[in-house]
């Protein structure tokens, strides 16, 4: 029996406290719903083991057909429709399914914030413990409070409060929306990816740029293609224009005979005459 001053302890702590994925887990938790500590975390998860524990022991018995079996599992179903935590006509097996965010969801700092009294989570917070939110005209100053399904379009500001005035700095402003929790982290995640798909598609397309420039290379002026040709099929100049075989033979004629008044023709002759000579002492 501890002291009467003290409550007990209502929750169950970590078996181990270094765990890299738990704390991770429970950090994100912390600043999704504005949470003060880790200890409402684990408040939440000591309820939601305890109603899937009772769910666990219902369904291994209720196969036998006893009606008190079927009667606390009733109790229990009606219990998590009141808090909105089910939907109805739900099933045991629903109950196994549960999450925390699901306890953590139907707390009044996180309605009173999704109901567009609160700018954030943690000004909701500061509201309810200083007295401004009521619920049904009842001061409210437990941020834990879990809010029933009846109880939820009531929430609202206390009559005393300033806040109830539409100028007042701390109130939001009338075109403010409240996210829902739920879809925040979701817009987050999708933000994270938007910029990188983007970088992706710019990669993709300046690699496909790169492609078509190495297929399509860039024409250089007339006068480079001119002078760049291979010399075997270079088509002769003005400059230096190819000889047709009429202009060679045209050619080869101009080239000086022997005229027959030339001394080349005189010296052919003398020698004729020389041999003739000599042809004819040999006859005789």
């Amino acid at each position: 029996m501890g002291k009467p001053k003290f409550s007990r302890k209502k929750y169950e702590t970590p078996s181990h406290p270094w765990q890299e994925d738990r704390i991770k887990a429970e950090n994100e938790l912390i600043k999704k719903y504005g949470l003060k500590n880790k200890r409402e975390i684990w408040r939440a998860e000591t309820a939601l083991r305890r109603y899937r524990g009772q769910a666990r022991e219902l369904l291994a018995k209720i196969s036998g057909g006893n009606p008190q079996i079927k009667k606390e599992s009733d109790q229990l179903l009606m219990h998590l429709t009141r808090l909105n935590i089910l939907p109805p006509n739900s099933t045991l097996d629903d109950v196994l399914a549960l999450e925390t965010d699901s306890i953590l969801s139907r707390r009044l700092e996180t309605l009173t914030y999704l109901k567009g009294l609160a700018n954030t989570p943690m000004q909701a917070r500061q509201l309810i413990s200083h007295g401004h939110i009521a619920i049904d005209g009842r001061k409210i100053t437990v941020p834990s409070y879990m809010v029933t399904k009846d109880e939820e379009s009531e929430i609202g500001y206390i009559s005393d409060s300033p806040l109830n005035d539409m100028l007042h700095p701390a109130r939001p402003r009338a075109d403010f929306k409240s996210v829902p929790i739920k879809k925040e982290a979701e817009s987050e995640k999708q933000k994270e990816e938007k910029p990188v798909k983007a970088t992706d598609e710019k990669k993709t397309e300046e690699g496909k740029e790169e492609a078509v420039e190495e297929k399509t290379p860039v024409e250089e002026p007339l006068s480079k293609k001119k002078e760049e040709k291979p010399p075997e099929k270079e088509e002769p100049s003005e400059e230096t224009p190819k000889e047709t075989p009429e202009e060679q033979k045209v050619e080869k004629s101009d080239e000086p005979k022997d005229e027959p008044g030339s001394e080349k023709t005189s010296e052919k002759k003398t020698e004729v005459e020389d041999k003739s000579d000599d042809v004819e002492e040999g006859g005789k």
